[in-house]
């Protein structure tokens, strides 16, 4: 069994994984979201306390598999320091305790990943990775060759709701209060532009929508900002946000042939931009991959399951060799 840890945002998770079978054996994540809520984003000296009080609970709960334990896995890179800095301290201190083996786990790699909780893995494919932090297309082949094949220049897909979200006051995380709001709007009422439409490069951009959107509102405000506004502005926005990213994907479509197609990360979560993906890929003959709801936000789930493939390839870290890295340019 690999013991897996994730501290690289907001959430405290531990996972155990059977190398052999790949049954997750035990799984449980604590969010920290309602206290960050308070200040409309996550802190991170906050996030780093609550780790510290989180993962030795968890850890606590794992006492009758650590005899069992293969390596321990945990996320280096990327995230923030201070708070992958307390599960690569965990994962150390267990390592030294039960003399076993460490990995040291790529974040964005374990959402790939993500798809193959308790599966075989499916490569080649192409991968959508959509979250707070990151925009990416991925073209996977296998564990160790995989490259971005396009990504956001400014705000990410799933940072522009949470943005969106704080100019209308709605709260933190932007994406599930934005998903909720646009259900009872109308998308069509208000027309932003698609950024980069007559860019030919494959490449995202949300700062120049993320800005429409704020003239609107302080439009609206002046003249007293109603409910059915806010709901309106909200699903035009999710509209044309994921209208975004179907354009610049109808033309990596046209570009090459994509068999097989998933989508990623926290805001991977939002239905409707689900929903308009099963679309394109049926247009396109392409088979949708999607993680199941509760593995799409940070888990350490899909660390272990990284982990399983580094162990059987024996890529392991030296202690005195595992840092954290905040931000990767590659993978």
């Amino acid at each position: 069994m690999i013991l897996a840890i994730e501290s690289s945002c907001d959430d405290s998770s531990i996972s155990i994984t059977k190398i052999d079978t790949l049954e997750l054996v035990f799984h449980k994540k604590i969010s920290q979201e309602l206290q960050h809520s308070v200040y409309g984003g996550v802190v991170p000296e906050l996030a780093a306390r609550l780790h510290i009080e989180a993962l030795p609970k968890i850890l606590e709960e794992c006492k009758e598999y650590l005899k069992d334990l293969k390596a321990v896995a945990v996320t280096n890179a990327p995230g923030l320091s201070v708070t992958l800095t307390e599960g690569v301290a965990m994962a150390k201190a267990i390592s030294i305790a039960l003399d076993i083996p460490i990995i040291a786990v790529n974040h964005l790699k374990g959402h790939i990943y993500s798809l193959f909780i308790e599966k075989q893995t499916i490569f080649p494919i192409t991968v959508l990775l959509v979250s707070g932090g990151h925009t990416q297309i991925i073209e996977a082949n296998s564990l160790n060759d995989m490259q971005i094949l396009a990504k956001t220049i400014d705000d990410s897909f799933g940072e522009s709701f949470d943005k969106v979200s704080k100019m209308l006051n709605l709260g933190y995380p932007g994406g599930p209060i934005i998903e909720k709001y646009s259900k009872n709007g109308d998308c069509n009422r208000f027309s932003f532009p698609i950024p980069l439409y007559q860019s030919p490069k494959i490449e995202f951009s949300y700062s120049g929508l993320k800005n429409a959107v704020r003239l609107k509102i302080d439009e609206l405000q002046q003249i007293g900002i109603t409910e059915q506004d806010i709901r309106d502005v909200c699903a035009s926005f999710q509209k044309t946000a994921v209208d975004h990213i179907l354009q610049k994907l109808k033309k990596l479509f046209k570009q090459k042939s994509i068999k097989n197609f998933a989508i990623v990360g926290g805001a991977s979560a939002n239905l409707y931009l689900r929903a308009e993906l099963e679309k394109l890929c049926t247009t396109y003959n392409a088979t949708l991959y999607l993680s199941k709801l509760k593995y799409c936000s940070d888990n350490a789930a899909m660390i272990g399951r990284v982990a399983i493939e580094q162990y059987k390839n024996k890529d392991f870290i030296a202690i005195e060799d595992l840092d954290i890295k905040t931000r990767l340019k590659d993978y």
